[in-house]
């Protein structure tokens, strides 16, 4: 296998892994029933770190329109509130200094439009996240020890380019799926 092939394997490989990452926060996206799955890509900065919501709080489902967030850490509250306005999912969280309450909004008109946007965003993520992995792969390409000629490195950014414009029309491809399933419910 060349460098040219190598190099060319490992970025498909980081695509996938980025068109997963976008899959998986749109699942996240479901429509006026509660999921602990909305809650996934909530990050909580806690100790000077940053955490997924599911390692310092317990997520459960009250009823079909109620999520409740148990913080381990009593002290960690307002932070994991702040996390969840700050993640841009439409949810308003409650506190009563225990538990975390966060009313699925019902699905109308305006909160279609809200999560339709906000699956906008995500697939944006996903676009920039492959063409960082492009321009990542070219940079390390242009700096490997071996020497290819012009034409070779020519012929390998338009390879690059195909399959940059590929993974960004499946990210396309996958946003319209989810905004037809938005609008359908």
């Amino acid at each position: 296998m060349s460098i040219v092939e190598t190099f060319q394997a490992n970025m498909q490989d980081k695509i996938q892994k980025a068109i997963g990452v976008y899959k998986k926060e749109l699942s996240g996206l479901r429509t006026g029933r509660a999921s602990t799955s909305l809650l996934d890509p909530v990050m909580v900065e806690s100790y000077g770190s940053v955490s997924p919501l599911n390692q310092v709080a317990s997520i459960s489902i009250l009823d079909s329109r109620l999520l409740g967030i148990q913080v381990w850490d009593k002290n960690l509250i307002k932070a994991v509130e702040k996390a969840i306005v700050n993640a841009n999912l439409g949810l308003n969280p409650s506190s009563d200094g225990c538990l975390i309450r966060i009313p699925i909004p019902p699905l109308n008109e305006e909160r279609r439009e809200e999560m339709i946007k906000v699956a906008g965003r995500f697939a944006e993520q996903a676009k920039v996240a492959i063409r960082s992995i492009r321009r990542g792969i070219l940079d390390d390409l242009k700096n490997s020890e071996e020497t290819i000629s012009e034409d070779e490195m020519k012929h390998y950014e338009e390879k690059v380019q195909k399959i940059t414009d590929d993974a960004v029309k499946e990210t396309d491809e996958i946003l319209k799926q989810k905004e037809t399933e938005i609008k359908q419910i």
